[in-house]
This record gives structure tokens, sequence and C-alpha cells, in this order.
């Protein structure tokens, strides 16, 4: 008989967390250890829970005739500072972490401990005092001041949070934001130290050192609205303009509320590319955000930097007040500009700092923007179209749509933005992933276009240097192919690229085999094959001369080009990527600069090495030999 899988998951066995810590030390206790007696009834209807709640109380310690062994309060000679624990997470004595969720707010009860649930429990995770009686059944007196549920921000509870007022959104200040809070702090009996409560909200930058390090990392755990308590010991109140002298303080207690902060992105990760949200947008980052390739209009005023903010286009009074539209992911505007408004919400306006190889100088530059200039951007984001979804067109439709994609790529490519080409030809092909022809005819156009696709992805990688892929993304269409003339050419001068020279010339040839009519692409192609070959022998060469010149017993010194020369003799000119589906335009194929230092175990310089190398052997267990024999 068939078993429901939703009625075996719910009654098969789970699997039981394992006991804390604590929970082993309770299981030591036995009756009669611990004894409480209440002192001063308490508040409320629940007390403190051991899952996370912090406990604030003040305790003294009698011995059973009344002689006070140790208090936290003044009148006793305490400092008057009361104890701050999280239970489950704090090291405590096994008697106060069964005590202690016992009682209520405000409540005061004489807790009696046997020594094994005090000092002297075995393994005790608190180390006893100098002198204290820890063989001795005690008396500990506990005012349970407050409790709450706590936030702990640090593993060492130096840090702890307690929210007064829940607050909105979900996002949180992380550096390099820029924040505005109202801010007090208070010593833990009570005095005050600073106060920000007044005129204009306290403003910093975060992680810039501008407040105390533990009252950063509490705010940073915080949402826009919110009110909180953060408790911050000693180890974390570093100097800081905010508290420029730190007196002698066991802990301070800073409440804060979060005002507002503004969204700061460092897009480089070098301080040189710096998006400022100067106005939020609306909508969830990022999910509402345009990451993907759409059609924007924005309004944008840019200024050059250093020449005292001068604006040089503002599309309100420059463009008619019409906004710039633009479809991303096409390269139409500068890369700093796009990189910032994929991150924008809609309504978004954005102060945007950029470096001159992310503004114009990889860019048309207008004529009022000198070479070299560091620009500035604010960009409201209006809106923006996402592309249009494949799901139910029909085969026509759906390949027109890929003939126009393919189409900006090929344009990407011509222009040297190889990247951006390569990310067109991809994202066709990831949609064709969905795609399902009817017939036979659909199934011969969609194998041409995808292939044709492959053979330009290929190409984008060659021109960015990265052979080994060219070669795997050219397998793609020979693997269901071999016979294909473009996907040969194209992996043999991935091959040539990468040095593997033997490699390329069986698929040159095989070119010639499958196909006569491209036998003087091919030949050409050999033609460059040789000429690299003997370049990179006559390289060999010149790195080992005078290593046969040397007499028995001297050793040659094998140099490099004192030029370190690593240029190709020829140049050549920028290939195109496959347009038509029908194209066979070999020579407008992609080709790069070889690498001189083939991989191939049957090139000529491998051999020549390993010629040379049996040489100097030779050599050496030549003149070994004649030093041994003249010696004798």
């Amino acid at each position: 008989m068939a078993v429901n899988g939703d009625a075996e998951h719910e009654f098969a066995p789970q699997k039981k967390k394992p006991p804390s810590e604590d929970e082993k030390r309770k299981k030591k206790i036995v009756p009669g250890s611990l004894m409480k007696a209440l002192v001063r009834p308490g508040g409320g209807d629940s007390g403190p829970s051991d899952g996370g709640d912090q406990v604030i109380y003040h305790c003294t310690i009698r011995t059973l005739d009344g002689v006070v062994v140790e208090s936290t309060r003044s009148d006793y000679g305490g400092r008057g500072t009361p104890i701050r624990h999280v239970l489950g997470k704090s090291k405590m004595l096994l008697g106060l972490l069964e005590g202690i969720p016992t009682m209520l707010k405000g409540e005061v009860a004489m807790f009696k401990m046997k020594p094994q649930l005090h000092y002297g429990e075995d393994n005790c995770p608190v180390s006893a005092p100098d002198d204290f009686p820890k063989d001795d059944e005690l008396h500990f007196e506990i005012e349970l001041i407050e409790f709450f549920k706590a936030k702990v921000v640090t593993d060492d509870l130096g840090v702890v949070k307690k929210v007064t007022h829940e607050g909105q959104g979900w996002e949180s200040p992380r550096e390099p934001y820029e924040v505005k809070a109202w801010i007090s702090a208070k010593t833990v009996t009570g005095k005050l130290i600073i106060s920000h409560t007044e005129g204009e909200p306290y403003s910093f930058t975060f992680g810039k050192s501008e407040v105390p390090k533990g009252l950063e990392l509490g705010i940073g755990t915080m949402v826009r609205e919110e009110k909180a308590v953060i408790f911050v010991t000693s180890q974390y109140l570093t100097q800081s303009p905010l508290m420029p002298v730190i007196e002698d303080y066991d802990e301070v207690q800073f409440e804060v509320e979060l005002v507002h902060f503004i969204q700061v992105r460092d897009m480089l990760g070098d301080g040189r590319l710096i998006k400022r949200r100067i106005r939020d947008g609306k909508g969830d980052f990022p999910m509402d955000c345009p990451l993907h390739d759409s059609l924007l209009r924005v309004h944008y005023k840019g200024t050059v930097l250093n020449e005292r903010n001068r604006v040089f286009y503002d599309t309100r009074v420059d463009n008619d007040g019409q906004p710039l539209e633009f479809c991303s992911g096409e390269g139409l505007v500068p890369e700093g500009f796009e990189m910032a408004v994929r991150l924008m919400l809609p309504g978004e306006i954005a102060l945007v700092t950029s470096p001159p190889d992310y503004a114009y100088d990889k860019f048309t530059r207008p004529a009022n923007v000198p070479e070299g200039a560091h620009i500035q951007w604010e960009i409201e984001l209006l809106g923006f179209e996402m592309p249009k979804d494949w799901t139910g067109l029909d085969f026509k439709s759906i390949m027109d749509e890929a003939e126009k994609i393919r189409n900006t790529g090929n344009r990407l490519f011509k222009e040297g933005k190889y990247e951006l080409a390569k990310t067109k030809y991809e994202q066709v092909l990831r949609e064709f992933n969905h795609v399902n022809p009817q017939d036979d005819e659909e199934g011969k156009v969609f194998a041409n276009t995808r292939n044709l696709l492959h053979l330009n992805v290929a190409a984008c990688l060659l021109k960015l240097g990265d052979c080994r892929k060219s070669i795997e993304t050219c397998n793609k269409v020979l693997e269901a192919n071999p016979a294909n003339v473009k996907g040969l050419y194209r992996r043999g001068m991935a091959y040539m690229a990468s040095g593997d020279f033997e490699e390329a010339r069986a698929d040159f040839k095989m070119m010639i085999k499958v196909d006569k009519s491209t036998e003087s692409d091919a030949t050409a192609a050999l033609s460059k094959l040789k000429q690299k070959e003997q370049e990179v022998e006559m390289k060999a060469r010149k790195q080992f001369k005078g290593l046969f010149d040397k007499k028995p017993g001297e050793i040659a010194e094998i140099k490099a080009d004192e030029d370190g020369d690593q240029k190709t003799s020829e140049n050549y000119r920028d290939s195109e990527v496959d347009g038509d589906s029908d194209a066979t335009n070999l020579q407008d194929s992609h080709e790069a600069a070889p690498n001189l230092h083939p991989r191939g175990w049957f090139s000529p310089v491998f051999w020549f090495f390993l010629f040379s190398l049996g040489l100097v052997l030779s050599l050496l267990a030549y003149w070994q030999k004649s030093i041994f024999f003249s010696a004798s």
C-alpha cells in the first residue's frame, strides 16, 4: 500500500536537539540544594525566559549568619552597578541560572544555595573572587530590576540591544552609509553623559569611527525609525567625535532613535565610483531595481568636478524637459552611469561620483567635458520597462526577438565592447533553453541560429583573451556537427592563440577536407600558423643563444631578450562576428595575438628545449669527468 508522503513526513521521528551546557548543568541540581524565600513581590504575569532574555539585577551575598561577603550595592561596599546577564548566553552561577527565571520584575528574593549551586560547583564557569567561601552554604539576595528580550550584537555580550519601538523596512546602515540619529548616553546609575535629542539629529558616516565602536555595531542592527537602548561595555567604548573623552565607565547605555540614513554604495570597492541615495524610491531593494536589461527613463544633471561643479548637461534644460530614454546593456551611456541606475528604485534620486575611466574617457565625450575629468551625475529614475517576455510567443516571433538581440550584440562587438556583446548572445542562448521547435524546418532554423550564437560567444571570449573557454564553446557546435567549417576555423584560431599549434593545424586541414570552398581561407590560416611557429622558434633560439659557444667546464647563462620582447610581428585587424545565418566569410572570424609560449607537447620549442637540456647535462658530466681524471 502506498504511503502518503506528507503523512510519512509528519509521523517520522524528529531528531532531538542535543541539550545545551546549561541544561546539562541543571540536571545536577538535587532537592534541597536550592531554596527560595520571597522578600518583596514583583509585578507582571511572567518571569524572564531562559531563551535569550536579558536580566538586570542587584546581588548581595551573605553567610548564613548575615555577614555580607559581596554585593553590587553601594550600601554594602559595591560600585552600585547592577549585573546584566543574557539567560542562555552569559556564564552564570547554577543557582542563579535556575532561580532568576522564577522571579517577576521588581521582585526581591533570597536564595539559599549549597556550595555545588554557586562557586563550589565542579567546573564552575564563573571564577570565584579571592578569599571567597566557596565551600560554604550561602544566601543570595536578588533584586530583579528589569528583563526584556535582547538582541545580542557581539558574541561576548559586550554589545546588547533592547528594542523599545519597532522601525520600518528591513535595511540597516552599513559602511559607508550616512546616518542621522537622536542619541543620548547614560551610565548604569542614570548619570547623563551626552545628549543629542534637540535641534538637529547627530550625523555621522558609518565605518569612519565617528561614534564609539559598540554604538556603531548596535546601530548597524537597526532599521529606520527604530528606537532602542544599546548597552555597551567598556571594551567597546572607543574614543570618537561623539565621545572624545572616555572615562572609567564599566558600561554605557545609549538611547538611540534612528531617524534616517542615506544609502551610500562603493560600486568598485576602491572609493572611486560612489552612489549616494538622496531620495528613496518606491519598492523593495533589489527586487524592484532594473537589474536586467531594460528600457530606462531618467532625468539627470551632469557636472564637472574640480571646476566649481560646472554643469555640462541637464535633461530638463538641454533636452526640452524630456527625460533620457535608453536600453541598458547596450553600451549607450557611460559604464558608471549605467551601473548606478541598475541599483536604483523608481522615483529614487541618486548622486553618483565617477572617475574618468567610468565616465567619458571610454565613451563619447561631450564637447564641454575635458579629458580625464571626474564627473558627478544627479540621476532620477522615472521608471523602466522590463524586456519582453517570450512566454506565449509563436516560433517566428521568438526568432524575431532573438535576431534583434543578436544584432545588438553584433553592433557591440564591432564597437569593441566584447563583454557586453557576449552578454547579449548568452541572453538569447538562455532563453533558447525554453524554446521547442515544432517541425523539422523550425528545428533547422533554431539549430543554425544557436550555432551562430555559440560561435559569436567564442569570438568574444577570444577577444577577451580566454582561449580555453573559446575552445570549449566551439566544441558545443562541433560535437553536434564535426564538419562545421566556421566552428573548425574559430577553434583553430583559438588553438593558435593559445600556442597549441598541432591542434590548430588539424582544424585548418579538416576545413579543406570537409569543404573545398574554404581552401583559400584554410591555406591563409596555415600560413599564419607557420609564421607563428617560426617566430616562436626564433625567439627560443635567441633565448638560448651562446649556449653552444662555451668550452667544456663553462656553463652558459640563458637570458631572455633584454627588451623583454613579448610582441608578435603582426597585429591582426579586429574581426567581425557572424551576422546572417548563411554567412561564410571565414576571414572575418575572430583572431587574437597568439601566446608565444606554446603548451602543446609536440611544439618545436618543447623539443628544442629538451634537446638543449640534454646537451647541458652532457657537458656538465664531461666537465666533471675531466676534473676527476686531471686530479688523479
